[in-house]
Order: C-alpha cells, then structure tokens, then sequence
C-alpha cells in the first residue's frame, strides 16, 4: 500500500480554501504553494536539520509547514490571518499527526514581533508576502540575532535586489541593509505555475547565512541613514545625494574623501564597508 504524502497537492490547497472559505487576498499577499517537488526543494536548499528551530513567516495554508515539519526540531509559524492560523495545526494533525507537537503558531503580524514563544529560532524559511518581503527579512534579521542561516522565496525582482552586488543594475537599499546581517545570494528560480492563484510574476529563492557587521565606532542606524540618503537619489554623485545628509555639498565632499571614497561616485557602486566608512568620516567631522 502506498502510503498519502502529507504535502499539499493542488487539490487539497483546493479542498482546503472551499473548507475554510478563504479569499486570497493580494493586500496580505496571498499566493499558496501547491506544488510538493516545490516544497521538498526549498527545505532541501535551505539545508533545514533536526537542530534547527525554524521560523517560518506567513505559512498561510501549511504547504511549507509540513515540509519543514518533516526534518526541522520545531517549526515557529507566524500567521497574521486569523482563519489560517487557526486552521493550520488542525492540518499538520490531520497529515502529519506525529509531528504536530513540533509545530508553535503565533497569530500575529511579523513586523510587530519583538519575542516569540520557546527556544530561540536558529533558521528563516518562508514564502513570502512580496509586498512586505524586504521589511520582514530585514525585521527577523535585527530582532532575532539567534536565525544564524536561512531561505526566503520573494518575488524574481525582489530576490535580485537582496542578492545584488555593488555596480549591478539591482542593487540598492535592500542590497546594503540585507549585507549588513548577512552574506545573501539567488538560490534559484521560482516558477508562477507551483503557486494559487497564480501570480502574475515569478519568485526566486534567496538564502543568506548570519556575518558579523562591520566594526565600526557607528551605529548601523546612522549607517543605515548614509545609504538611504546615498541612494534616495541614485542618479546623482554622492557629492549631490548626500549634501541634505551632510550639511551641504562642500561638507558631504569633505566626508567622503575622508572616508577615502570618490565624491564623483554613485552609491551603486559602494559595498557596506565604504558606506560605513563614510558614516564614520561623518561622526568624526562632528566630533
């Protein structure tokens, strides 16, 4: 006898939006996976073992819970949608019986999160909402220092600008501040068709492993506020888009040649060392 795979197929993502009377909606980004090789793929890349306390961000209607479920020690799932938070641990009971005491939901949104329940999460996978995906990366990366490794699936273009390096057309704000927590890279792409409903754009994935930030006598919000100004206006020299943020034109020029950094350059083409130089060339001229 063949045994049923506790992974979500098509027709039970079906049976299950039918059952729970769910309306995907495109404001809580609502596309569910319904294809099983998808999932087993995205916990093999993510490199998921039985040591890691996994967090997963929008599980929605558990196709990637039980996968993880499947090799994590414990899986932390966090749902803002109340009928989905609600409905996922019957799910897991229902198909993967043995394991649901592996898995911890929070009803909550996970840009408010500060703590969560039980041990410290050592690893992020989650299929994320692409309207929010950049912010709740970055949220889990400065909240919970303890995620050392992880897999995110975002949008293609999304997944360009987390993983882009300096002097590529992508990269930008969620380049740097994505650095400064961790090495990021494309871990592969993502076609629409494994999703329902079906969006209208392809996703990628994207895995980063935890780095030390820079050592530097600044905070990152201070060097966070340099590359947001460098790149508010990425068509112009920093000599121009930093002067709001220096004090002037003369003053940004001066910061930057004391940071050993071109005023003629643009900030697409500083990596987050140069930029946390300059934000030190800055503190110092103010000193």
């Amino acid at each position: 006898m063949t045994l049923r795979s506790p992974l979500l197929g098509p027709s039970d993502v079906r049976e299950l939006v039918q059952r729970l009377a769910v309306r995907p909606t495109k404001t809580l980004g609502q596309n569910f996976v319904v294809d099983p090789n998808t999932v087993r793929r995205i916990v093999r890349t993510a490199g998921v073992d039985a040591r890691d306390i996994v967090l997963e961000v929008g599980p929605g209607l558990g196709s990637l819970t039980l996968g993880l479920l499947a090799v994590a020690g414990r899986v932390v799932a966090v749902e803002i949608d109340p009928v989905l938070a609600g409905a996922l641990a019957e799910t897991v009971t229902v198909r993967y019986p043995e394991q649901a005491d592996h898995l911890q939901i929070v009803a909550d949104d996970a840009l408010r999160l500060t703590e969560l329940p039980g041990v410290a999460p050592t690893c992020l996978v989650a299929n994320l909402p692409y309207n929010i995906a950049v912010p709740v990366l970055l949220t889990v990366l400065e909240r919970f220092p303890t995620v050392a490794h992880g897999l995110v699936m975002v949008q293609s273009e999304v997944a360009d600008r987390l993983a882009a390096r300096p002097g590529e057309p992508a990269y930008g704000i969620p380049s740097v501040k994505a650095a400064w927590y961790a090495d990021v890279r494309r871990a592969g792409p993502v076609p629409r068709t494994v999703f329902w409903p079906v969006p209208n754009v392809d996703s990628g994935l994207v895995s980063f492993v935890r780095r030390d930030p820079p050592v530097i006598n600044v905070t990152r919000a201070e060097v966070f506020a340099c590359v947001d100004a460098a790149f508010a206006q990425r068509r112009k020299t920093l000599r121009a888009a930093l002067a709001g943020w220096a004090g002037s034109p003369d003053d940004a020029e001066r910061i930057l040649r004391a940071a050993g950094v071109d005023p003629r350059s643009r900030g697409e083409t500083l990596a987050l060392d140069r930029f946390a130089a300059v934000a030190e060339a800055r503190s110092a001229a103010r000193a």
